[in-house]
């Protein structure tokens, strides 16, 4: 059972009337032979037709030589008379023509005829006709039914000299040129077909592998591409387009996609931004207010808890403010707001670094280490702040995620400038500062998002630890603000190792002494 088409809805197009689609190349192969046949055709009717006219013609000459040579016998006036003075005794003579003399009297004296038509007569119309055309060469029909060509003059005395030649012979000459141009014109139909249909296949074959190449495009592989041709044809250029073509949309495709996959992986860093956010927040902010609480409900009643209380209350607003300037300071650099650029010498900024660690961990093995390499101050252009900033969290971020006996080394050295162009100071040098611990060290897939916002390897968010998750990724978007790149070396049971590479500003001075305190 068929279903009706709603009303109101488009019925599918239908063309019943349309002619079947071929293929290409038959097309091609069937124009070229429809064009072939024409030709052929013509040429054939064309052909015919001047020969057949060329042998009238000739005829015609003949006709009137043979004529004018019987006229000039002697006895030709008798013969036309009905006498007996002409050859043979009045028996007509074999011959090439049929020549006869019609007297006045209606009598026909017949002078010669062709050895293969013995008996000729003409009555009736051709009677007429042979009177009618006297001087002009006509075609008429005898009573045996041959055609023949017929010349007829008036000799006087009311006679009339007819000279004929029979067209059998011709016609049958027309006939095996006919013949002749049909076996011929069939050869080279089939030749030039076969040849035809093998030159266009040929050719044709980078259309097939165009059609393969599209068919496995709209598959999904956008890696296909079209084998090159040559660029002096039609083909070879339409096959160059298709490729820059292809490639274009491959490269737009491939965009794409990274787009929508960063797309993805922002709105996943976002939401989880978000929920790190609210629970980083949300854990000094459900401390305070309990603490509140407790203040509100008469619980604390002598004036030391109270102290104690809101003591408490300061150090969780204390912390939340911290996490706060954190976030605000991640979206300045988000949004990629100017620094204020100074040269900065990074060993004093080192020094200061594992100065103030000494003052909060002075059981701690710190040592900070300038590579006898240098000769020059390891001066680089950049916020002194934040720089500061970068240093003191990588230092902190030791302090704090290892042991209190793991020793933590700050070291400067410098490098040449890379070959592949992606940092350049001034001179074409880099600084290299590394801060390097002897604690447990980290695993692989930790080492990996040891950067992002809010990550700890805990993952129970644990306070024990301390920290928020927001100091390496601040400084890995200081680093990256100032143009330089951050890298982290670890391994479980050998520490861990923070790399930044700064392009050095320009040449600089003696290297200063090292601050008081062991070397490494």
């Amino acid at each position: 059972m068929t279903s009706e088409p709603p009303l109101g809805s488009a019925a599918p197009a239908s063309n019943p009337g349309r002619a079947p689609r071929f293929p290409l190349r038959i097309t091609l192969v069937a124009l070229l032979m429809g064009l072939v046949v024409i030709a052929l055709t013509a040429t054939g009717i064309t052909a015919t037709s001047l020969l057949k006219r060329y042998i009238v013609e000739q005829q015609d000459r003949q006709l009137v030589s043979t004529l004018a040579r019987y006229q000039g016998q002697p006895w030709f006036g008798d013969a036309c008379e009905g006498d007996d003075q002409w050859p043979r005794g009045g028996v007509p003579q074999y011959g090439t023509f049929y020549v006869a003399c019609l007297s006045s009297s209606g009598g026909v004296s017949v002078l010669a005829v062709p050895l293969e038509a013995e008996r000729v007569s003409f009555s009736g119309r051709n009677a007429e006709l042979v009177w009618a055309g006297i001087g002009r060469p006509v075609t008429v029909r005898s009573d045996e039914g041959r055609l023949w060509r017929l010349l007829s003059q008036d000799v006087g005395g009311g006679n009339t000299a007819v000279v004929a030649s029979d067209l059998e012979s011709e016609d049958q000459v027309i006939g095996r040129l006919v013949a002749i141009e049909v076996v011929v014109g069939l050869v080279v139909l089939t030749v030039l077909g076969a040849a035809a249909y093998v030159l266009v296949r040929n050719s044709l074959r980078p259309l097939t592998e165009v059609e393969r190449t599209a068919a496995a495009i709209a598959a999904g592989d956008l890696s296909q591409r079209v084998p090159a041709g040559d660029d002096r044809t039609e083909v070879g250029r339409l096959t160059t387009a298709l490729n820059g073509m292809l490639s274009r949309i491959e490269q737009g495709f491939r965009a794409q996609q990274a787009s929508e996959e960063q797309a993805r992986a922002s709105e996943t860093r976002m939401r989880r931004f978000v929920a790190d956010a609210s629970h980083e927040l949300r854990t000094p902010l459900t401390s305070i207010r309990g603490f509140a609480e407790l203040y509100r409900q008469g619980a604390v009643g002598s004036p030391e808890e109270t102290a104690r209380l809101m003591q408490r209350i300061e150090s969780e607003g204390a912390r939340m403010g911290v996490l706060v300037e954190d976030l605000l300071q991640l979206a300045r650099l988000d949004q990629q707001r100017p620094l204020t650029i100074t040269p900065v010498d990074l060993a004093e900024v080192a020094g200061d670094a594992v100065h103030d660690a000494r003052a909060v961990q002075p059981d701690r093995p710190i040592s900070l280490h300038l590579d006898e390499a240098l000769s020059e101050v390891p001066v680089v252009l950049g916020d002194e702040a934040r720089l500061r900033q970068v240093v003191g969290n990588l230092v902190t971020n030791a302090l704090v995620h290892t042991p209190p006996t793991a020793a933590v080394t700050v070291s400067i050295s410098d490098e040449p400038a890379p070959t592949d162009g992606t940092e350049d100071g001034d001179d074409g040098g880099v600084v290299v500062l590394r801060v390097a611990d002897q604690g447990h060290g980290m695993a692989p897939e930790d080492a990996a998002r040891v950067f992002e916002r809010f990550y700890r390897a805990d993952p129970s968010r644990a306070r024990t630890a301390g920290g928020t998750g927001l100091g390496l990724a601040i400084v890995s978007a200081l680093v990256a603000a100032h143009g330089g790149t951050v890298h982290l070396d670890t391994a479980p049971g050998r520490g861990a190792t923070f790399t930044v590479r700064l392009p050095r500003s320009g040449p600089g001075t003696a290297v200063p002494p090292v601050p008081d305190g062991p070397a490494a």
